[in-house]
């Protein structure tokens, strides 16, 4: 077995997370308090946008920040017009569930995120610091896409902008990891330092707890949905298998580190099951939740989890000339 694979497989974080996969579909009653659940979704966040902060005041920016700031930003906005096509091609989606699903595939997903730095710290390609501030920066460009696509089907359907506006940029995730990100550049290592045994010390302890509920849950709506066909779950399998070649190819092309390209390529094969949803919510209505969230929650997430997370690693390595495996 190849190294990566094996260190993804053995992880705690993973094993909690096939832990509540398996719990869901044994019919166990295991489950998180949706309070508790809240909280360390908050935790998470605001220790990813910390630490990021306080990595990129000590680096500082530099071109190599800005270059992937600019391509992830890129990414976010292009890659729903790839999943677009194929969803109305291939799965069959009219525009406003395609335009809706699209948006999902363009934007992140921040527990995806952790999860691969954590597995690539363990392998010794840690990412930069800096990839925090791409996380954040490619929440929101994917929404819009989604949305030019989806409304172009709308003519009589009125929305208020600003009401939109609003929800794609001050939604929760994106004001706690900015918020955040910006209070770590601001305080440095030294502030940070005040903070540090809070947000370190149950960092991963926290992960683990919440990769199992989310194992519960994806497992679950698999379960229970009845809108997703066969045509639709092998998109959502296909699609972050494409966009992450696509990310770690851009990464590797701007001359980013092995973990940083890395990162980027599981950003770009990640799917938002949060932010995005919420926006959906708002402004198109009309699109079936059904569909969206059990393709990004239900198939995608586990799939990057127990699969892509490895598998971007592999082709990080190949690109950076790493050497696969190599501590």
């Amino acid at each position: 077995m190849d190294v990566t694979a094996f260190q993804t497989f053995t992880s705690p974080v993973v094993l909690f997370f096939i832990l509540g996969l398996l719990a869901a579909f044994a019919r166990s009653d295991l489950a998180i308090p949706e309070a508790l659940a809240k909280g360390m979704s908050l935790y998470l966040m605001a220790a990813i946008g910390l630490k990021g902060g306080v990595a990129v005041s000590k680096s500082g920016l530099d071109v190599t920040v800005i270059l992937a700031l600019a391509a992830g930003i890129a990414a976010s906005f292009l890659l729903p017009l790839i999943a677009y096509a194929v969803l109305k091609g291939f799965g069959r989606l009219d525009q406003v569930n395609a335009g809706a699903v699209a948006a999902h595939y363009g934007s992140v997903s921040v527990v995806t995120f952790v999860t691969a730095v954590e597995i690539y710290e363990l392998r010794g390609t840690p990412p930069g610091g800096f990839m925090v501030a791409v996380m954040a920066a490619m929440e929101t460009p994917a929404i819009l896409t989604g949305l030019l696509l989806a409304r172009s089907a709308m003519k009589t359907r009125q929305q208020k902008t600003s009401e939109l506006l609003h929800e794609v940029f001050f939604n929760a995730s994106v004001v706690l990891l900015l918020g955040a990100f910006l209070i770590g550049m601001i305080t440095g290592p030294s502030g940070f330092d005040d903070v540090a045994p809070f947000f370190e010390a149950g960092f991963k302890g926290v992960l683990c707890l919440f990769l199992l509920d989310m194992g519960l849950i994806a497992a679950r709506r698999i379960m229970d949905t009845q809108a997703l066909t066969w045509r639709l779950g092998a998109i959502a399998i296909a699609l972050p298998l494409v966009n992450g070649l696509i990310g770690t190819l851009l990464g590797a092309g701007i001359g980013l580190d092995t973990g940083s390209t890395a990162a980027l390529g599981i950003l770009c094969a990640s799917a938002s099951y949060i932010a995005v949803p919420a926006a959906m919510r708002l402004a198109l209505p009309e699109a079936d939740p059904g569909i969206y969230l059990t393709m990004s929650l239900s198939i995608t997430f586990p799939f990057n989890i127990l699969v892509n997370i490895g598998l971007v690693a592999t082709f990080a390595d190949a690109l950076t000339g790493r050497g696969v495996g190599l501590p």
